[in-house]
């Protein structure tokens, strides 16, 4: 009797739920923040509505205002113009009929927004950005059946301690020949919250108010401002950016009605404004002046620059988000030459074999073994065909993931377990192979005869599918030796860049592949016989172990009811594997019944698994006595080192067994814990179990494409990347150098 772990059908069905999932699962992420063609965008942190205010009409001479209003998350913000020390501002790209002419944004008045050492500006709450529109006399309503209809795409950031960049695609129709005033007060709030010129100014400008220079300092003097806030404490939002110390302690003082302040200037700074324009405030109103530069700017400290790979990352889209004001790291890891990446491409594929999340792909291949000891045609065979389905699965993984990228997608290596669904259903898939290995079912029990011997007239074909199977379970992992060779492949031709894949492959196959050119390995597995039964049974629980983690995984991405969701239709789902495998009145009763309760619950539960949680997973952690891990944002690592602090930042994913095995061992060792405290590091936690954009390009500079990645930066030194498999004595010798 023969024992086979799984099907020639299950393994089918899943290469196709596969493909298909990877292909369309991006549209339901947050970073997209909806491809949305009406006037209402909502994302996980953040409803953008784009609305209008035409109080006569759309006619020429007549005002009309656009805006979009934003309504924030608690705790969320999105930026101004300046944003401050990190950030981006808002960005609209806007399509118009004929004769309508949209002007600038009259940015509301902001809120300073402190960040740790930092400090932003933006808005938090419900903000709107109005935006004039001129009318003028080419504008032909009847041609446009007495509507306007406009178009926008914006784009902004959205943080918290971390930060996502998000976009929408809205569109508006407004009645050309009536009245648009629904949003009368919104608008008229906005623009009452916008600065006004100081008295006395000409296009903002007042010659009796300057900013002298006068070494690392600006001594601002302003006249002009309403008599109400004469002896009042002032905030001061200065419009160009990388200029002051945003979050630095700064003195002011009144002399009469003239305004004076000495603000210190950024040691990173890289703009020199003349006029200066600055915003001043109190108790909600601001005034804008325009300042006369008195001296001579000091030099100009190279400009912080970023990496291609992290701007193309923030302007993710068709309009994109800017950049950030990050210094770009560098690696202190050589470049590869293509031979040195394939070499380690298929060092790292047979590394790949010993991780743990190849074990259960591992245990079919043993059983497969002892079925064809004694033939060693079909052995061979067997080798060949499965070295074929891996080889091949990790080509066309290797191309999704480049055409992906091509496309405009942030993604790297792992990109399809960030999809709660592909994830859920992978979960299924193990679900089912664990009942069918412990003998709760049998495909040939209720499957046609004709499908049910696809699998023993095929064998071939079951092996090919087992090694589509390894691919899927091997393809979060990242072994030593990989990263590197996978980080390369973004630089590469496209054949280039798939011969690395397809040598990743052949090394994970290698050992099955010379196994099976090997008689020796034959002859010392024992023949088939009974224990092959007990085996089979045994290996349901490391099927079901690899269940446990993928629900642990959804639970990071959706939530603890998104997990709770997928347990409920796992059991289902098992209800209806037995329910089909029963024979008579039973099976015709319980059939149906078992069926109809997975779809219904199914209705009710999908949307909990495949729903991204809106608040993402804190990566804040602490023991008792180690140190406080915070989480990464792009820059903040940058800003730290430029402060004088070194910073090790650990690039994981709950999908990553390889990042948990470390988390738990290495960096939870109370040793590594005292060193970093003695060196007052700074410990970041990328988080990559959901799509983020950012992180990907943060991963592409270091030249990685994957994770786990941990990074140790120093002032004044390289960046020290370390090997995947995190090793105690060298984290700890790299800590000591500092």
């Amino acid at each position: 009797m023969h024992y086979r772990p799984t099907s020639l059908l299950a393994r089918a069905i899943f290469l196709i739920a596969v493909m298909l999932a990877g292909a369309g699962s991006w549209a339901q992420l947050p970073a997209k923040g909806g491809a949305a063609t009406s006037a209402v965008v909502t994302t996980p942190h953040v409803r953008a509505e784009l609305i209008a205010h035409a109080p006569q009409g759309v006619e020429p001479g007549q005002p009309l205002w656009l805006g979009l209003q934003i309504t924030h998350q608690p705790e969320w913000h999105t930026y101004w113009k300046n944003p401050g020390d990190s950030g981006l501002p808002i960005e609209m790209a806007w399509t118009l009929p004929a004769g309508l002419d949209v002007g600038e944004i009259a940015w509301p008045l902001p809120k300073k927004i402190p960040i740790g050492t930092l400090a932003n500006y933006g808005y938090e709450g419900t903000v709107l950005l109005p935006v004039p529109v001129t009318v003028d006399s080419t504008f032909a309503p009847k041609a446009l059946s007495n509507d306007a209809t406009v178009r926008l795409h914006a784009t902004w950031l959205v943080c918290r301690k971390e930060c996502i960049p998000e976009e929408g695609n809205f569109t508006l129709t407004i009645p050309a020949r009536s009245t648009t005033a629904m949003h009368g007060a919104a608008f008229d709030a906005a623009l009452a919250a916008q600065p006004r010129p100081v008295m006395g100014s000409v296009q903002g400008v007042r010659p009796d108010s300057n900013a002298r220079i006068e070494g690392n300092t600006l001594q601002l003097s302003v006249q002009g401002l309403p008599v109400e806030l004469r002896g009042k404490t002032l905030e001061l939002f200065p419009e160009t950016p990388e200029v002051i110390e945003n979050a630095a302690a700064w003195t002011q003082a009144w002399k009469g009605a003239v305004w004076t302040a000495e603000v210190p200037l950024s040691a990173q700074r890289s703009n020199s404004p003349d006029p200066m324009p600055v915003v001043l405030a109190a108790n909600g109103q601001g005034y804008r002046a325009e300042l006369k530069v008195l001296g001579a700017w000091p030099t100009v400290a190279a400009a912080a620059t970023v990496s291609p790979a992290l701007e193309a990352a923030l302007k993710a889209n068709a309009a994109g988000a800017g950049t950030s004001r990050a210094p770009q790291a560098t690696s202190s890891v050589p470049p590869l030459t293509l031979l040195a990446a394939l070499f380690g491409a298929l060092l790292g594929g047979l590394i790949l074999n010993l991780m743990p999340c190849v074990f259960p792909v591992l245990a079919i291949k043993v059983v497969g073994f002892a079925q064809h000891a004694q033939d060693r045609r079909a052995h061979r065979l067997s080798g060949i065909a499965y070295t074929a389905g891996v080889v091949l699965s990790f080509v066309a993984l290797g191309g999704l993931m480049l055409g992906l990228r091509a496309a405009g997608e942030a993604i790297g290596w792992g990109f399809q377990l960030q999809s709660p669904a592909v994830v859920a259903g992978l979960a299924a898939l193990f679900t089912l192979i664990a009942l069918n290995l412990a003998g709760v079912f049998e495909f040939g029990h209720f499957l046609p005869s004709s499908v049910a011997n696809l699998q023993a007239r095929h064998p071939v074909a079951d092996s090919f599918l087992t090694g589509v199977l390894a691919v899927a379970v091997a393809s979060p992992c990242t072994a030593p030796f990989m990263g590197a060779s996978l980080g390369l492949t973004a630089t590469l031709p496209g054949p280039q860049a798939l011969a690395v894949f397809a040598a990743l492959g052949l090394g994970l196959a290698l050992p099955y592949l010379a196994a099976a050119f090997v008689p020796a390995v034959a002859r010392a597995l024992p023949r088939p016989g009974a224990w092959m039964d007990t085996l089979r049974k045994f290996m349901a629980f490391p099927m079901l172990a690899t269940v446990v983690w993928l629900v642990w995984v959804l639970g990071q991405q959706s939530g603890i009811d998104g997990a709770g969701a997928l347990l409920i239709l796992l059991v289902a789902l098992g209800m209806v594997a037995w329910a089909l495998s029963l024979a008579g009145t039973a099976r015709r009763f319980m059939a149906p019944v078992s069926v109809l309760a997975l779809a219904l619950l199914a209705w009710t539960f999908v949307p909990h698994i495949t729903n991204v949680a809106a608040a993402p997973m804190s990566t804040a952690t602490a023991s008792a006595t180690g140190p406080q891990w915070q989480a990464w944002t792009p820059g903040a690592a940058e800003q730290l080192v430029a402060s004088g602090r070194p910073v090790f930042v650990d690039f994981t994913a709950a999908w990553c067994v390889t990042c948990q095995y470390n988390k738990k061992t290495t960096l939870a060792d109370a040793d590594v814990q005292a060193d970093f405290t003695a060196k007052n590091v700074a410990l970041l936690r990328a988080d990559w179990t959901r799509r983020d954009p950012a992180i990907t390009a943060a991963l592409a500079q270091l030249g990685r494409s994957g994770v786990p990645v941990y990074v140790l930066h120093a002032p004044g030194k390289a960046p020290v990347v370390f090997s995947e498999i995190l090793g105690e004595a060298e984290l700890r010798a790299a800590v000591a150098a500092l």
